[in-house]
């Protein structure tokens, strides 16, 4: 059986940095986006008078969101996070192993070795112009289902946290805004280095980037409609001040 949702949208340990790729050291390039930090950028002017409580974390491929994510986990902020919750539905046992095998023809090769799906051996089948609509039913069984656990896990935290970040890299692209108080973008405002970042990763092409990014709101575009934005084309330790300052923003908010 898969980990509870307690294990999933859980407030991470400090040590979770290790884990996270390292941002790296651009400080030529902190003075040139410094305007778009989340310590000097003032709330949009669309974001509600009321206090925070629901935060939408989001950001383009390799602009540094999951590090962002266990940052602001480690400081005590109870963290959701959307990916998390798709592979916990994915896992053997997982609610949604079921429903996705009943999209295909029986038989079709979809499990892992532990019974769960394999995100490898579908993504060929809901990939391409001739599966647009196998995805979108694809997306109509996993999306209420994140979205539901979601909810339970903001009403659950939201009784002991002033505020809670619910972590979702296709925020905008699915229009979870609306579910949010404010939206939090993690970007470098630098194309080049996204490019640099995704691309150092294992099996990554830049075909595969590529598809990615079509499928993703601009960064450009992302950051004009955030009400606050995280600029990680800096130090790592620029990164944590910005963090720092937002945790205390919304922390006081409460007050």
């Amino acid at each position: 059986m898969p980990a509870g949702l307690g294990g999933v949208c859980r407030q991470w340990q400090r040590n979770a940095r290790a884990s996270a790729w390292q941002l790296g050291t651009r400080a030529a390039r902190s003075a040139t986006h410094r305007t778009n930090t989340a310590a000097a950028r003032a709330p949009a002017e669309h974001m509600s008078s009321q206090k925070p409580r629901v935060v939408g974390l989001t950001g383009s491929i390799g602009m540094g969101k999951s590090t962002v994510s266990a940052m602001f986990a480690a400081r005590g902020v109870p963290v959701c996070d959307a990916d998390a919750i798709v592979h916990e539905l994915y896992a053997s046992g997982g609610e949604a192993v079921p429903k996705v095998q009943a999209l295909f023809p029986p038989g079709t090769d979809l499990l892992d070795a532990d019974g769960g799906i394999d995100r490898r051996k579908l993504s060929p089948l809901v990939v391409g112009d001739g599966a647009k609509a196998t995805l979108k039913q694809l997306e109509d069984i996993v999306h209420p289902l994140v979205t539901d656990r979601r909810k339970k896990f903001v009403d659950d935290n939201l009784r002991t946290s002033p505020f809670v970040i619910v972590d979702v890299p296709l925020l905008y692209e699915t229009g979870g805004e609306k579910d949010c108080d404010a939206v939090v973008v993690v970007s470098t405002a630098d194309a080049q280095v996204q490019r640099e970042r995704v691309l150092a990763r294992p099996n990554m092409t830049a075909e595969k980037l590529d598809a990615i990014l079509k499928k993703q709101v601009p960064d450009e575009q992302k950051r004009s409609r955030a009400d606050f934005v995280i600029n990680t084309a800096t130090s790592l330790a620029d990164t944590e001040a910005q963090v720092d300052e937002l945790v205390r923003r919304f922390t006081e908010a409460e007050r």
